[in-house]
């Protein structure tokens, strides 16, 4: 009676993974032990008494497993840790590690294993033999190496995402905004992409106000990340901008309100997170130490950043020069070709005759070359002549094809009184400083 009990109690758990393979008959028992505390007259094979004799303890699950049932070891993978030293300490062979690493390769490359990343083993409980490796590579999902079958799973968590709004009035950035008032850099990179075609996020001004809805995704309660920016309104002056996420089974997006694309042929900037430098022009050259024309603009960031394409085109150069370091130049058409100097390295596959898409990375910051320090400098041509990229009318994006124009308009309109609705603190009314707030909406 007490093994039918223990049955219907297990149907109850829900773990995280598919797995029947979770606990072994050992296992449950010890399971039941720890969480269980059984009257003596029940075990005794006395008359059955009722649910409610039993002292019940939540039974602790982590990864899909009752930790209670084992010897819980957790660690940080350190630097030049690999996977057959975890395993080594642990009494597997060198066989039994070289078959788990090549039969799960198609899972997870053993040889991405990250230094700073979790691990947790889970040992027999009786004997302390390693039963289970979870490396965890990041917040959204696990990985389970079974040391007894020496397999593989990959285990996504299941995500929560609400619907939340954000506005506020910027003060010296957006980044600042976003990051000074409790938020990540997610948030701020995702509103960024929502308008990096329209806005110049490195020349706003004091005053600019924003409205944003967007995803907040949860795992367990606890916000792990941003999801898509659903609607996005920013007002610099006396211009206003809107950004609306439209999705259908042929392409997705941002558009304004008229439906035209957000996406124009050329981001406004190579980098996030940066700030500009050094403008166009003339300028004292701090290594020369003369006046000289700068035909590019500077964009100041930590070593490392990544540096995009503002457009797809055909890498032309991927080289190293004595005055600009390494650098990557990029032909787009007929009309307009681009130059990103001083880099740290290039980007993954970098180099002459290749072909490259919008937002994709061809290098990082650095200050190889003839630099003082970390930045790119951006060099743009129009028909054979650098010129500022911040003041040319660049070409305008393709329209929305007319069958979508309903569709759109249906979301359109439900995206825009949601921003419309969202209410100006009274102290963001009041003060110019930097204010944040939040609230939740209905989706």
């Amino acid at each position: 009676m007490f093994q039918a009990f223990v049955k219907s109690v297990l149907k109850r758990l829900k773990p995280e993974r598919k797995s029947t393979k979770l606990l072994s008959t050992s296992a449950v028992v010890a399971a039941f032990s720890a969480v269980f505390i059984v009257p003596q007259s029940f075990m005794s094979n006395q008359e059955a008494l009722p649910i409610s004799s039993f002292e019940i303890t939540t039974p602790n699950i982590k990864y899909g497993f009752a930790l209670d049932t084992f010897q819980v070891h957790e660690g940080v993978i350190e630097e030049n840790q690999y996977l057959s030293g975890l395993l080594s300490e642990q009494g597997l062979s060198g066989q039994e590690i070289d078959q788990l690493a090549k039969g799960t390769r198609e899972i997870f490359d053993a040889r991405n294993i990250r230094s700073g990343k979790s691990y947790t083993f889970l040992k027999n409980r009786e004997t302390g033999k390693a039963e289970y490796l979870i490396y965890t590579p990041g917040v959204y999902n696990y990985l389970v190496y079974d040391l007894q079958q020496l397999t593989a799973e990959f285990v996504q968590r299941p995500i929560e995402k609400k619907i939340e709004t954000a506005s506020g009035i910027i003060s010296s950035s957006l980044w600042d905004a976003m990051v000074g008032n409790g938020y990540n850099y997610d948030l701020a990179s995702r509103m960024e992409d929502a308008l990096a075609w329209s806005i110049d996020f490195h020349h706003i001004q004091k005053g600019d106000r924003f409205k944003l809805i967007y995803e907040q995704e949860y795992i367990k309660g606890e916000k792990v990340g941003v999801g898509n920016i659903l609607g996005a309104y920013y007002k610099t002056g006396a211009s206003e901008f809107h950004a609306i996420y439209f999705e259908n089974d042929i392409h997705g997006g941002y558009y304004d309100l008229e439906g035209r694309s957000m996406e124009k042929a050329f981001l406004k900037s190579p980098v996030k997170y940066s700030r500009i430098s050094s403008r166009f022009g003339r300028r004292y050259h701090p290594i020369l130490k003369r006046r000289k024309a700068h035909l590019g603009t500077d964009y100041a960031a930590p070593y490392g950043t990544p540096i995009f394409a503002v457009a797809d085109g055909l890498v032309t150069k991927a080289s190293r020069t004595r005055n600009n370091g390494n650098y990557v130049k990029i032909k787009h058409d007929k009309t307009y070709t681009t130059q990103y100097l001083h880099m740290q390295k290039f980007g993954p596959g970098i180099k002459s005759g290749i072909h490259v898409k919008q937002g994709q990375t061809i290098g990082y910051v650095g200050s190889t070359g003839m630099a003082t320090g970390p930045h790119v400098c951006f060099r743009f041509w129009k028909n054979g002549r650098q010129v500022n990229h911040l003041k040319e009318n660049l070409p305008p994006p393709e329209p929305m094809p007319s069958e979508d124009i309903p569709a759109f308009e249906v979301v359109r309109d439900k995206i825009a009184k949601q921003l419309d609705d969202i209410i100006w603190p009274k102290e963001i009314e009041e003060n110019i400083n930097i204010d944040i707030s939040t609230a939740s909406i209905n989706p």
